[in-house]
Parts: C-alpha cells; sequence; structure tokens
C-alpha cells in the first residue's frame, strides 16, 4: 500500500468525517479537514499533501474550483473533485482546472481507491518525464519536442506560452510549437524573472512586451488579457518612465 497523505477539503462535516475514516482504513495519512478556501490554503502549507481530495461546493465566497487554480498555479499537486453537482456549467468551470478525476458523490471506497491511485501513479509518471524534458535545456535554450522531432529554440525567441487544456502552446518569433502538459508544469523549465504570468491562460516573455494598459498587453502583434491579480506583480518587474 502506497503511504499517501491525503488532504481533504470538504464543508460538510459527516460526508468529511466519514471520507476520512474510509481512507485511514485503505491506509492512507489524513491532514485535517479544511472546509473553506482560505482553511484549504492553510491546509495545503501546513501539512503539505500528496494528493488533494476537493469538494466543488464550499462554504464562502470562493468555492473548490478557485482552490483548484491556487493549487495548479502555486502548488502543483494532483487533485480529485468530489461533488454532488454535476451541471453542464459546474463541470465546464471544473475542466478548466485540470483535475486528475471527478468523483460524484455518492461515491464507494472502491471508486475512492481507484482514483486516487491512478491520479498519483498519472502524477508520478509526468514528474519522471518532465525530468527527462528537463535534461533537453541547454545554457539559452530549450529542446522541444514535435512528432518525431525535437527543435532547438532559443528562450530569448519565445514570445508567450499558452494553455489549451492538457496542452501548451509555445509562441515564438517563427511559429507555434503545442506540447502535452499543464502550464504550471512546463513552466518548471523557464526562468521566473523573465517568464511572468499575466493570466491564467497565459505566461509572457517580459522582453517582447511592446505595450500595456490595465486589461491587456500586447505582444508582438497579438493582444493577450491582463488580470487584475497578476497585473502589480507584472508592475514591479518592469520601469515605468
Amino acid at each position: 500500500m502506497t503511504n499517501l497523505k491525503v488532504g481533504i477539503v470538504e464543508d460538510e462535516l459527516i460526508i468529511a468525517e466519514n471520507l476520512s475514516n474510509i481512507l485511514e482504513e485503505i491506509g492512507y495519512e489524513v491532514t485535517e479537514v479544511a472546509s473553506t478556501y482560505i482553511e484549504a490554503l492553510e491546509m495545503i502549507e501546513t501539512y503539505k499533501p500528496d494528493i488533494i481530495l476537493l469538494d466543488i461546493n464550499l462554504k464562502g465566497a470562493k468555492d473548490g474550483i478557485e482552490v483548484a487554480w491556487k493549487v495548479k498555479e502555486q502548488y502543483n499537486m494532483p487533485f480529485i473533485y468530489l461533488t454532488a453537482n454535476a451541471d453542464a456549467g459546474t463541470l465546464a468551470r471544473a475542466k478548466e482546472t485540470e483535475p486528475a478525476a471527478y468523483l460524484i458523490k455518492p461515491f464507494n471506497r472502491d471508486d475512492l481507491y481507484t482514483a486516487i491511485e491512478i491520479c498519483f501513479y498519472n502524477y508520478t509518471k509526468q514528474k519522471q518525464e518532465r525530468k527527462l524534458v528537463d535534461n533537453y535545456i541547454v545554457k539559452d535554450s530549450i529542446f522541444i519536442k514535435e512528432g518525431h522531432f525535437f527543435h532547438k529554440v532559443k528562450f530569448n525567441d519565445i514570445l508567450y506560452l499558452e494553455s489549451d487544456h492538457v496542452y501548451v502552446n509555445i509562441h515564438t518569433v517563427n511559429k507555434k510549437i503545442m506540447v502535452r502538459s499543464s502550464m504550471q508544469q512546463y513552466l518548471t523549465n523557464f526562468d521566473e524573472n523573465i517568464f511572468l504570468r499575466i493570466h491564467r491562460s497565459y505566461v509572457i516573455n517580459i522582453h517582447h512586451i511592446t505595450t500595456i494598459n490595465t486589461e491587456t498587453i500586447v505582444i508582438g502583434n497579438k493582444e493577450l488579457p491582463l488580470t487584475k491579480a497578476y497585473r502589480d506583480e507584472l508592475m514591479g518587474r518592469i520601469k515605468i518612465g
């Protein structure tokens, strides 16, 4: 049995206690349960779980999908949604966060065990593959796999990165190359002092900025969205005359 540490984010006490008991019976280590967005982030910082079980409907203004975005952008750990809400709108929002699995309540012990084990196996495999990718970085360039070929691309020639579900589009001065990866995973290959996130879906090379306003950035001939959450950090990185 894999000795995984599982974090639980669930705002219904009875369900949370039952879930904790099942996980402990299976053999997992369980963290303190979080029931809100703030508690979830505190739990992650304190216990650093290997995987998170995340209810979508939480108390407070921010729901589980908001927690998922924070996990993807800051912690890079796998998570599984647990929810009784399977409507099309919720599912569409949830899919954008690229969860490892999506379990509809009520689920049984076998469903839970299978989802966790497959989720962590895939996550571990992706980490190993990412280490291989890291080996293709040489000085000022990265080798990007496209089909059966590896293309050498200078970091300075990369304009911006664009997240597209389970893919990242690398837009260079000459072409666009698509790789299968989450944005957070792929960003480990790039200098965070040069490549800066401006939106959930976009990371830019600050050396290629031509125009900035309160809501957009122009890179080359492309106008990209700039969200308030990332604006202050961007403005702190550049010189304003």
